[in-house]
């Protein structure tokens, strides 16, 4: 169900008071689009996951050391690569994109929320 035009006002008041008041928490609180998990790294992670338990199992089947060692560490390097959040570029690059789009966004809704004021004056 949508916000009315007053609870979206209210909303925009609060968030911007938070802000105001603690800018540190707020900007933690927030939805970070840098911070998403990125699919590519998900894909790439567990496919070198799997790789890896099949070298693992490989190394284990042959009774080679180094292969099983191998596959493990290609393993345990998969799930870490997947857990990954998206990197810094592509945080930056992410957050300029967000950035301009929101900040017009947000100046759109102030200058209506502003002539409608002054309509109402």
């Amino acid at each position: 169900m949508p916000l009315s035009e007053h609870e979206q006002k209210l909303l925009e008041q609060l968030e911007k008071q938070l802000h105001e008041d603690d800018p540190k928490f707020a900007n933690s609180m927030g939805s970070d689009p840098g911070r998403a998990w990125s699919t590519r790294h998900i894909i790439i992670g567990v496919l070198a996951a799997v790789a890896g338990v099949l070298l693992l199992l490989i190394g284990v089947s042959l009774q080679n050391i180094f292969l099983g060692v191998l596959g493990f560490v290609v393993m345990g390097a998969g799930v870490y690569f997947a857990t990954l959040r998206s990197s810094a570029a592509g945080k930056a690059r992410k957050a300029g994109r967000k950035g301009k789009s929101r900040s017009s966004f947000m100046n759109n809704l102030e200058e209506r929320w502003d002539e409608r004021r002054r309509g109402e004056s």
